[in-house]
């Protein structure tokens, strides 16, 4: 069984093959992409001079994803991050990202775990299940990748029909994301 803690090692030959060292076969960079979506870590390096290629593998699959109409960065981020290079900016750019991406993830997972908490006083409200069901998914859909998130929660046991619900949406989205993830 694989060890999730450890980045998993991937090593490129001289003829630019990817070789996946857990499982002993060639990758492509988009087993790579899926393997970083699904939350493992990745290390890249080059089998010959041992240099760390992750950075550049990953700025390459950023780079495909933005070239076939899936953007994320808009072209004015884009634009700031090339101005950053240029100034003293360069200095700061790197914590202030991984920053505002911590602060993204921790009110990501408090939004869901605020969906999820019962008693809600706004439970009453008709119509309001439905509509919290549907923000849940929606949040969970966009958590997709982010690192530090793992859609497949292990599965409760339980009697009470609210959570039965619940682990059958998380059954739901986790289908939907290892379809999303096939595309």
């Amino acid at each position: 069984m694989a060890d999730t803690a450890k980045p998993l090692l991937i090593k490129r030959y001289a003829s630019r093959r990817l070789y996946n060292t857990e499982t002993s076969d060639y990758v492509t960079i988009e087993d790579i992409a899926g393997f970083i979506r699904s939350g493992r870590e990745v290390q890249i390096v080059d089998l010959k001079s041992g240099d760390d290629l992750t950075r550049q593998y990953l700025l390459q699959i950023v780079a495909e994803h933005e070239s076939k109409g899936h953007t994320v960065l808009p072209t004015t981020v884009l634009t700031d991050l090339v101005r950053s290079y240029a100034t003293n900016m360069q200095a700061v750019m790197p914590q202030f990202l991984t920053a505002s991406f911590d602060m993204l993830r921790e009110g990501q997972a408090k939004m869901v775990e605020n969906l999820t908490a019962i008693p809600n006083p706004l439970a009453a409200v008709p119509g309001f299940e439905a509509m919290r069901k549907q923000q849940e998914a929606f949040l969970k859909t966009m958590m997709v990748g982010m690192p530090g998130w793992s859609a497949a929660a292990p599965k409760e046991e339980t009697a009470d029909p609210a959570a039965e619900e619940l682990a059958d949406i998380k059954k739901q989205l986790a289908e939907m994301q290892r379809k999303l993830s096939k595309l």
